[in-house]
């Protein structure tokens, strides 16, 4: 099976589950608290790793337990760790608040994900050689995920990134190694300068071609409970999701993008590969954490079954 490389981040998740998320100066009593190993990278990591995926994991974490828990998490999954380094720093931490109909707010402190420097992987330039697909996020620094998408794309890998958390603009320099975008609705405003964070279903295919026009060889919108819309400048196509009871939607954009290389490295189409990932997308939100809530492949596999998934091609 081809290899999914991952370049990112790895935190540990303090979670907070109350009612709702409090507004600015307000105190809400919370239902539970748990920490569960995160971070974008090692999530996506994770659920490719979950769903089967041959998995290498490149970032850092610090010296610390949570460092240790981290990557023990990872290893429990199968997922190659040789690739994460120690750095004289803490690991990277994410504060997260869940409201009782699964929405979050999420503060990243980013530790040692901050010290993975272009000039780590310049040590060893074939690093990425056997890569077949990367993953990539943007919790950790831009010059080192440019560094990652042009190695990988020297070495023929399909590169896709996951615009998270979205500045206002992505450099040319990184769209053009870029083969799959995928951000979710907020991301893709504030991409396009759009004010609202949100769209209706009529604007998505306008907004992913205006991604498209950016350098992006495909796009996948990250829709939420209404799926994802796929475009690769040529077809463009929606692709419903699963409906169910949701509780928490803290990582289901890393579910869906780790189970989105998985079903690429198996060969599936653009279209088919994303109805594998709304489905792995589907089952993680019905679950508190973030990898604690990521499928393996015979529970999605069960799931399909159960839930199949329509799409609607436009023009």
């Amino acid at each position: 099976m081809p290899r999914i490389a991952v370049v990112g981040s790895l935190n540990m998740d303090l979670v907070a589950v109350a009612p709702r998320i409090p507004r600015p100066g307000e105190t809400v009593f919370g239902d539970r608290f748990f920490r569960a190993p995160g971070g974008k990278g090692a999530n996506q990591a994770y659920a490719a790793a979950s769903l089967g995926g041959k998995v290498a994991m490149f970032g850092r974490v610090g010296r610390d337990d949570h460092g240790r828990e981290i990557i023990a998490s990872l290893q429990a999954v199968g997922c190659d760790v040789s690739g994460i380094e120690y750095a004289d720093t803490t690991t990277g931490v994410g504060a997260i608040f869940v409201g009782q109909t699964g929405e979050n707010s999420i503060i990243v402190v980013s530790g040692a994900n901050a010290r993975f420097l272009p000039q780590d992987l310049l040590r060893d330039p074939d690093v990425l050689k056997d890569a077949r697909f990367l993953l990539l996020q943007l919790e950790i620094p831009l010059d080192t995920v440019i560094m990652a998408a042009k190695s990988a794309r020297r070495g023929g890998a399909t590169v896709i990134l996951d615009p998270a958390p979205a500045p206002a603009s992505l450099p040319s320099e990184l769209m053009e190694h870029v083969d799959i975008l995928t951000p979710n609705e907020t991301e893709a405003c504030k991409l396009i300068g759009h004010s609202g964070g949100e769209l209706n279903l009529r604007e998505a295919p306008a907004v992913a071609r205006q991604l498209l026009q950016a350098g992006a060889r495909a796009v996948v919108l990250k829709l939420g409970a209404a799926g994802c819309l796929a475009a690769d400048g040529t077809t463009t196509t929606r692709i419903d999701a699963p409906k169910v009871d949701a509780v928490d939607s803290t990582a289901a954009g890393d579910a869906f993008n780790g189970a989105l290389a998985v079903a690429s490295s198996e060969g599936a189409s653009l279209v088919e590969a994303c109805k594998f990932a709304v489905q792995a997308a589907a089952i993680s939100v019905t679950r508190y954490g973030a990898q604690p809530a990521m499928p393996t492949r015979a529970e999605l596999e069960a799931f399909k079954t159960r839930h199949p998934t329509g799409s609607t091609p436009r023009r």
